[in-house]
C-alpha cells in the first residue's frame, strides 16, 4: 500500500441502510459517473455526526424514507480499483416508517425503489460497489449485532 508521503492512510467512511418491507429491500438507482448504478441508501459520514444519525439522514435524502435501524449488520472495507480510494462502510438494517414522496432527492439520486434480492442479484453488474450485494448476502444469512455494538462517545 502507498501512502502520501506526511499523511496518514485514511478510508472514506460511509454508512448504508438495508430496508426490508414484504419481501423487498428498498434499493436507489443513481448516476455516477454517466452510470446508472443501484446501491442501497448509503453516503458519507459528515463531521461530528455519529454513526447513527448518518444513517437515518442518508437513508431520508437519498430515499425520501424515514426509518428506524433495528441492528448493525457489519463494517466492510473496499477499495475501488479504478480510483484507488478505500472505503469503510457501516451498514444497518432498517424499518420502514414513514414515505415522504414530495421530498427531493439527493443530487445524482435518479429513484428510489423496491426489489426483492432475486431481482437485485440478476442486476449485479449494475451495483455501485461489490459491497452491495455482500451487505444483503449478510443479512439473508441473519448477521446482525444489536446497535449498542456501535458507539458514539
Amino acid at each position: 500500500m502507498t501512502y502520501r508521503q506526511g499523511r496518514f492512510w485514511q478510508p472514506d467512511v460511509t454508512v448504508a441502510t438495508l430496508v426490508p418491507r414484504d419481501g423487498r429491500l428498498l434499493m436507489v438507482e443513481e448516476e455516477v459517473q454517466g452510470r446508472r448504478v443501484l446501491n442501497q441508501p448509503a453516503g458519507h459520514l459528515e463531521p461530528d455526526e455519529s454513526i447513527v444519525a448518518a444513517a437515518l439522514r442518508e437513508t431520508l435524502e437519498e430515499s425520501g424514507w424515514e426509518v428506524r435501524l433495528t441492528g448493525f449488520i457489519g463494517a466492510y472495507q473496499w477499495r475501488a480499483p479504478e480510483t484507488g480510494r478505500s472505503y469503510l462502510r457501516l451498514a444497518f438494517c432498517a424499518e420502514p416508517l414513514r414515505h415522504h414522496p414530495e421530498r427531493p432527492l439527493d443530487t445524482g439520486i435518479v429513484r428510489a425503489l423496491w426489489l426483492s434480492p432475486s431481482e437485485l442479484a440478476a442486476c449485479r453488474a449494475m451495483h455501485r460497489s461489490p459491497l452491495v450485494g455482500r451487505v444483503v448476502e449478510d443479512y439473508l444469512a441473519g448477521r446482525r449485532l444489536p446497535l449498542e455494538a456501535v458507539n458514539a462517545l
